[in-house]
């Protein structure tokens, strides 16, 4: 298990957040959502998904994390491919990707810039 960390890169006015090649045990290091931005989606497609299930955490002080929904309400835990909208808004955000083999998964997180007012 190790703790990835991830890159940052700003498109096109907006932040894009990347935890890359994370297998089986691993966990994102956490990313706190800047105050500039609102969270958008978050995108996990590029790799290998292996026998392991990809979570997405939040949390409001960096110790307990839970999991994060969609706006349906169905928890963003996943074994496919997908980009979805999240419901939450925490301080941190994270991907942790439960024990298993064959897995190497890149997640990416976008967050749009806020408008003015």
């Amino acid at each position: 298990m190790a703790t990835i960390t991830p890159t940052n890169a700003l498109i096109g006015g907006n932040l894009q957040i990347t935890w890359a090649a994370m297998a089986g045990g691993d966990v994102g290091a956490a990313y706190t959502n800047p105050a500039f931005f609102r969270l958008a989606s978050v995108q996990y497609d590029t790799g290998t998904w292996g026998t392991s299930t990809l979570t997405i955490q939040g949390s409001n002080d960096d110790t307990n994390y839970y999991t994060l929904a969609d706006p349906q309400g169905n928890a963003l835990s996943k074994i496919a491919n997908g980009l979805e909208v999240i419901l939450e808004a925490p301080l941190y955000y994270r991907p942790s990707f439960g024990a298993g083999t064959g897995s190497a998964l890149s997640v990416v997180l976008a967050f749009t810039a806020r408008q003015p007012g």
